[in-house]
């Protein structure tokens, strides 16, 4: 493998095969072992590492945190966001309120296929029955075609927020399909109280339902409150075999 510097691929040759291996992935993983986050983000967002990246936002809980330090370093960075026409209102307007806030410019919403809806959820239930298949149509695939112009993508996933997410690296290889690309794990080491810090040092806005009882918000018919000292995540999908949307899944480890 070429040098570090020298990872992201000359993005204007035809190249058929995956942009990324594990090895190199291991690299950067011990590259950037010991880094802080900013360091992390400067090297992905304004030094060429990892090609053409955007940051995968639900906006949920914790999402200021990482959104504003990428902003920091490049307020230009697309935000990818998936509208499923199934979040609570409060999710739609913290969207809005904290992209103006941190100051990113280039917010991309994405929303499922209307013809893929009407043939395969045309009562808007099909949550209520099958919720892989609900989040295939509304999160995996729609995500899936604006990937296609990226070579690597930032999360928000932290250890402490499941036991699925506990041994997530730094840097690992997107599954989801064979491209190749990264998916990058920039918050992955901090904890709940490192979080609460940060959102206080810079005065940052909280999605109101955290208040009342949400640490983690997805859609709303499979999102519940979660009662004092349960796993964060335990009030999405409760009552399903379910801890993932499909766009990241645990089945991909080590990662995740």
């Amino acid at each position: 493998m070429n040098a570090p510097h020298r990872l992201a691929r000359d993005i204007d040759r035809i190249d058929a095969s995956a942009r990324f291996t594990q090895e190199q992935a291991d690299l950067l993983n011990t590259r950037f072992a010991h880094a802080d986050t900013p360091t992390l983000l400067d090297a992905v967002l304004t030094g060429g590492l990892a090609g053409r990246v955007g940051i995968v936002s639900s906006f949920g809980a914790e999402s200021a945190v990482l959104l504003h330090q990428v902003a920091q370093v490049d307020r230009a960075t697309p935000v990818l966001f998936l509208d499923t026409l199934k979040h609570f209102p409060e999710t739609l307007a913290y969207r809005d309120a904290l992209i103006a806030h941190v100051g990113l410019t280039d917010l991309r919403i994405l929303t499922p296929n209307e013809a893929e809806l009407e043939e395969r959820d045309e009562t808007g239930l099909r949550w209520s029955y099958d919720p892989d298949g609900c989040c295939d149509l509304r999160k995996v695939r729609p995500l899936a075609r604006a990937l296609a112009g990226f070579h690597a993508t930032l999360t928000g996933r932290k250890a402490f927020q499941a036991a699925t997410r506990a041994d997530l690296p730094r840097f690992e290889i997107d599954h989801s399909d064979a491209a190749g690309r990264l998916k990058i794990n920039p918050l992955i080491d901090w904890d709940a109280a490192r979080i609460e810090a940060y959102f206080e040092e810079h005065n940052l806005p909280r999605h109101p339902l955290v208040a009342r009882g949400f640490p983690s918000i997805g859609c709303e018919p499979c999102t519940h409150k979660v009662a004092p000292g349960e796993d964060p995540r335990s009030g999405r999908w409760k009552g399903w075999d379910k801890v993932e949307c499909g766009i990241h899944k645990p089945g991909e480890e080590p990662f995740l």
